[in-house]
């Protein structure tokens, strides 16, 4: 099943060589399965309805399976270019000493010191700007299970930019404004059951 994904979509396929503390990893990213939504910039896919497997024949791989029934939930044609790097990154608390999920923004300056705050207030402050003209819509994409300071395993955000989705039409563009906010908010309210 593995080898069909790769051969068609190798942005699904996530390589976790790379990953010390493989078994903790799995279990941090399954807390997020199909609770944030997954993009692939080799076929312009935006995927809302998705399992999370690991193939024991390929070691070290997580390979992302959209649902076959539910075509209705991947969004095509999305321009590559709408989807940014954000520096957002989802962490467990015992790598700064406390419990539950934070998040922190990893700075390039490395001297830039950044203040983790709280999952669900993170996510509440995201929910707060759903309605703007630039809303901020957190996606996932490959390579963004990694390890925060070669320690912890954590997730990184990117953002897709509706305004970048100009070869898409508003009814297009609002459902997946939708569909992403439904999930966070989801998130939000279940936030303080996740434990990392």
């Amino acid at each position: 099943m593995s080898a069909v994904t790769s051969q068609q979509n190798s942005d699904l396929v996530w390589d976790l060589q790379k990953i010390h503390q493989h078994q903790r990893a799995r279990d941090f990213v399954k807390l997020f399965e199909n609770r944030f939504c997954v993009f692939s910039g080799s076929v312009k896919q935006l995927y809302t309805n998705y399992s999370i497997f690991f193939p024991e024949e390929a070691d070290r791989q997580m390979v992302i399976l959209p649902d076959p029934y539910a075509f209705h939930d991947t969004f095509s044609h999305l321009a590559a270019d709408a989807v940014q790097s954000t520096g957002l990154h989802v962490i467990p608390g015992n790598l700064i000493g406390k419990k539950g999920l934070y998040l922190v923004i990893s700075h390039k300056d490395k001297n830039v010191r950044s203040v983790p705050i709280p999952f669900q207030e993170g996510i509440r402050q995201i929910l707060r700007r759903s309605n703007s003209e630039d809303p901020f819509l957190p996606v996932l994409m490959k390579g963004d299970l990694r390890e925060f300071n070669d320690q912890m395993p954590c997730l990184h955000l990117h953002r897709l930019r509706l305004k970048e989705l100009a070869g898409l039409s508003g009814l297009e563009r609002e459902s997946i404004r939708t569909i992403i906010t439904d999930k966070l908010m989801k998130l939000y309210q279940e936030s303080s059951a996740l434990n990392a």
